[in-house]
């Protein structure tokens, strides 16, 4: 108490010592800066906590690019180095059908022409871009269901020139293949086994049978010269001898037309492309739609072909480098995430632009196409659930289309492996990384 009573006094004594000092200014009223606030309320994220992440680093995909993107909000899920260029082997197809669509429109047909020639006796067979233009006969179908008969054309030949030329005998025959550089028929970064295997025949504007050996057989060894076997070929269907002439050049178009047959439309074409990743198709629909859509039909033009295409729909393309319409090329550069912001919109399918085609041609996860006998196993689960282009090349391999999640999201994805892979190795490890992603939904995490 004493020591309370103590310390009172000297606050007493304080206060009256400091009351006894200066003058005290008068007090100057002041007001307190006002507390920062949001401008408007931040929106609540969700905690995602379904992970993939180690299905997307397992050893059999390489080196991952990878994106996953909710369709319905936009919003990008997962992001493995997607914005990086790298190559796509057969998911590049889903490009090239775009482009396609985008140039020809679904109704588009190859033509394939007749036309008398320059010299008494000749006449000019000039393609147009149909692979599909078959040598069987009629009754017999090729692996393009629904494909021109050469044999048609060669009836609608032999007709015509009787009615200009009635006694005249067809005397040689000159074979127009410039709808673009007949040179330009291979990509260097091609294996040649491609073409000895069955993938790939050299790119040519005419062929027929796709310049297989066997047109009935999607993988069938193809020539040294599609233009020259086209020839024979219709030769043999005009009735005229082996050893009639044959020659290469251009047709004069104003010269009288003696015959010409159409493809299917792009719409059926796609059909037959998509579910069996057919590169003969691909490269004859990208280097058509290079030379109707104001360029030169070349390999080289295919950059700003499709850049062209791709920034129509908005997405940023300025990084792509297109070397082929097939994918076979290791040095095609396209970021996993154009793909996924592609996916969504041909999941969206904009009025107009037909993309429900592209989709409705997608192979599906245990069903159809190239995912036929995939998705089996504890990937089962996923079955029927995934709409998706598959690609497999010596340094890719991939799948890239839309995932109907289990929570009923959906998601648009682009997964490119890359590296000296072993094929059944990877494909089973993307399946895994697919059928994760659908057990996710949007649930899956970055993370």
């Amino acid at each position: 108490m004493v020591f309370a009573l103590l310390a009172t006094g000297s606050v007493f004594a304080g206060v009256a010592v400091g009351s006894a000092g200066a003058e005290t200014p008068n007090a100057v009223a002041t007001t307190d800066a006002p507390r920062p606030v949001p401008s408007a309320a931040s929106t609540a994220t969700p905690l995602r906590t379904c992970s993939v992440n180690a299905q997307a680093s397992a050893a059999q995909l390489g080196a991952l690019n990878a994106s996953v993107i909710n369709t319905a909000t936009g919003e990008v899920l997962f992001d493995r180095a997607a914005d990086a260029g790298v190559s796509t082997a057969s998911v590049m197809k889903v490009l090239t059908a775009t482009t396609a669509l985008s140039i020809l429109g679904p109704d588009y047909r190859f033509t394939t022409t007749v036309y008398a020639g320059s010299s008494p006796g000749s006449i000019v067979l000039q393609g147009g871009g149909d692979a599909t233009l078959s040598r069987l006969p009629a009754g017999q179908e090729s692996v393009y269901r629904g494909a021109p008969k050469l044999a048609d054309l060669a009836a609608q030949v032999k007709s015509k020139w009787e009615s200009i030329n009635p006694g005249e005998e067809i005397t040689s025959v000159v074979l127009d293949a410039t709808m673009w550089n007949p040179a330009d028929n291979w990509d260097p970064s091609w294996p040649a086994t491609e073409r000895t295997q069955g993938y790939q025949p050299l790119i040519t504007a005419l062929m027929v049978d796709g310049d297989r050996a066997n047109p009935a057989a999607q993988d069938s060894p193809r020539s040294t010269d599609p233009v020259m076997a086209a020839g024979k070929a219709f030769l043999e269907a005009l009735d005229l001898p082996s050893d009639t002439p044959l020659s290469t050049g251009s047709a004069i178009t104003s010269n009288p037309q003696l015959g010409q047959v159409v493809s299917q439309p792009i719409s059926t074409l796609l059909g037959q492309m998509l579910p069996n990743s057919d590169n003969t198709l691909a490269e004859m629909m990208a280097r058509v739609s290079s030379k109707n859509g104001g360029q030169d039909g070349s390999s080289a033009s295919l950059t700003t072909v499709y850049k062209s295409k791709m920034t129509e729909l908005g997405l940023a393309a300025t990084t792509l480098v297109i070397k082929d319409g097939s994918g076979e090329s290791n040095l095609n550069q396209v970021p996993a995430s154009l793909v996924a912001k592609l996916m969504t919109i041909i999941n969206a399918n904009p009025e107009g632009k037909h993309f429900d085609i592209i989709y409705g041609n997608l192979p599906v996860s245990g069903k159809s196409g190239t995912l036929t006998s995939r998705f089996t196993g504890p990937n089962a689960v996923a079955k029927g659930a995934i709409n998706a282009k598959t690609g497999g090349i010596a340094t890719t391999y991939s799948l890239a289309g839309i995932v109907h999640a289990q929570d009923g999201a959906v998601l648009s994805f682009a997964f490119l492996a890359q590296g000296k892979l072993n094929a059944t190795q990877a494909r089973t490890a993307l399946d895994t990384l697919a059928t994760a992603t659908f057990t996710c939904g949007n649930n899956l995490s970055n993370n």
